[in-house]
């Protein structure tokens, strides 16, 4: 007896040493490499500072304004908030089960079945693609909230794209730099960028609300915020420039696949990361509605805003909010500071991204991308890469505005096709290519959300591709079809290079995977 009991606690000895020895492996079907120093309230700050909701609706609110006047702008928001949550809903069902940093890449892979080798490769590029776009328009974003900041206080000031550039490469390289020797801050930054988020918001929706009563100015109508419909695109008819003006609620919210790339630094991410997609659509939608019906109101001259200098259109409103620059100031760097941490944010999707590709050697140089750097426990060199990418972007806009925002511009059409590259595959194969995970739609409803999600992405991808206006000139003209065009003939020119060489990534279980926050 003794002997047996001997025996049986060397045999636990020799199991324990080995699990030291030897790495786990995630749902990803690769060693787990990436420390898991992220929690819940971390990714759930990451979530709602890398969506910004209302500080990407209030951004784009000149262009917005076009498409319907202010109830063009609130109406477009619910609509295309309503079927945003629906994607939501299916990429949570898909990064619980497959909880895996290459997000949709991963999920494109499994649900395709036969093809999920082809469907999982044009799923990660593009989605890459869109979030390197939406690294660069963010952080063109800071540098002209920097430079129209400046111009407040300088009335003489001329503005010039080179200004707006060098506050873009500072804010580049500190929020790369950032991502990639303070990894273990990041989640500490993330968090205070989610409090920033809502506390901004809230601060700025009473300052709307109370300084124009303050200084005597008198607040919009009811009709000028809920009623009286502008259509100032030239298209004769309103409902489509309704569905068009949903192009701006698209930018807004249109980032559930933002959190589910950390999933191989969550803890329980099966979990975690639905719950963090749930608290970013809920607290998105909800910051980014009031916000908007405030700052409508708080607009007592809009001719000014639609013909305002600045580079950063919310400077206009808030002067006239405010009725000052100091105030107008105050209330920019509210949304000024959380638009560091969205590029922040930025840094930490795109390159997860491009190293889950190319540790499936889906990149070029694969191994040197693909290394994980044993010091600070993260994808340093993709992050480095992502910082490059984005540095010829920004000379891009140096060169012309126009085309810098053609490439940033095809950041919505981008990434809801590498969305509907997993969840198309995913309803065609009647849902029985995933093992069902925390998060998981039962029945007809898993049906229904998947449906739904599809049928928007297909309309509003090609919708999305039309002019934004008439007439149309070089100026004025929509070339997300043409970038993503030419970015699709590349990733297929690229699918024939490199086809013989990649595997794509293979889904374990997470009964059968030895995970390893298990060992945590």
């Amino acid at each position: 007896m003794n002997d047996a009991v001997e025996e049986k606690h060397a045999h636990s000895a020799v199991d324990a040493e080995a699990r030291t020895r030897e790495p786990f492996i995630n749902p990803s079907g690769h060693p787990q490499e990436l420390e898991r120093n992220f929690r819940l309230i971390n990714i759930c700050g990451l979530g709602i500072t890398s969506g910004n909701t209302w500080i990407a609706l209030g951004g784009s609110i000149v262009v917005a304004i076009y498409n319907g006047g202010p109830p063009g702008v609130i109406y477009e928001l619910i609509a295309t908030s309503i079927f945003y949550w629906f994607i939501a809903a299916s990429i949570a069902e898909l990064a619980s089960a497959m909880p895996s940093s290459g997000g949709v890449y991963h999920w494109a892979s499994v649900t395709a079945g036969r093809y999920g080798r082809v469907c999982g490769w044009f799923a990660g590029w593009w989605n890459f693609i869109a979030w390197i776009f939406g690294a660069a328009s963010t952080a063109q974003i800071v540098g002209a909230q920097t430079v129209s900041m400046y111009a407040l206080f300088h009335p003489d000031f001329d503005i010039q794209r080179w200004h707006v550039f060098v506050a873009y490469l500072i804010c580049t390289w500190v929020c790369c730099l950032l991502v990639a020797l303070a990894n273990r801050a990041v989640p500490t930054i993330e968090s205070l960028g989610g409090f920033l988020v809502l506390a901004g918001v809230f601060v700025t929706i009473l300052v709307c609300a109370i300084m124009p009563h303050v200084n005597g100015k008198p607040y919009a109508s009811d009709d000028f915020v809920w009623r009286d419909w502008q259509n100032e695109t030239g298209y004769a008819s309103n409902g489509f420039v309704f569905c068009l003006g949903m192009l701006n609620g698209a930018f807004a919210v249109g980032t559930p696949d933002v959190i589910s790339h950390l999933a191989e630094e969550v803890p329980r991410p099966g979990r975690n990361i639905p719950l963090g997609i749930l608290a970013q659509y809920v607290l998105g939608f909800v910051t980014a509605l009031c916000y908007a019906i405030a700052l409508f109101y708080s607009i007592n001259d809009l001719d000014a805003v639609l013909k305002s200098s600045y580079l950063f259109p919310l400077t206009e409103i808030y002067v006239q909010s405010t009725g000052s620059a100091g105030g107008s100031l105050g209330l920019l760097i509210l949304a000024f500071l959380p638009s560091i941490v969205a590029v922040i944010g930025c840094y930490l999707t795109s390159s997860r991204v491009l190293w889950t590709l190319a540790r499936d050697n889906a990149t070029p140089f694969s191994r040197f991308i693909s290394q994980v750097d044993r010091k600070q426990r993260n994808p340093f060199n993709s992050i480095i890469l992502c910082g490059v990418i984005c540095t010829i972007l920004g000379c891009i806009y140096v060169g012309s505005s126009t085309a810098f925002s053609a490439f940033v511009g095809s950041f919505a059409v981008l990434s809801t096709l590498s969305y509907l590259a997993a969840i198309l595959p995913h309803l065609l194969t009647k849902r029985a290519n995933v093992t069902p995970g925390w998060f998981w739609m039962k029945g007809f409803l898993g049906f229904l959300v998947n449906t739904v999600s599809s049928l928007y992405i297909i309309a509003f991808v090609i919708i999305f591709c039309f002019p934004f206006s008439l007439p149309v000139d070089a100026e004025t003209m929509n070339y997300a079809s043409l970038i993503t065009g030419g970015s699709s003939i590349f990733v297929m020119a690229f699918w024939f290079w490199r086809k013989g060489d990649y595997v794509g990534p293979q889904h374990v279980s997470l009964e059968s995977a030895l995970l390893a926050e298990d060992a945590i």
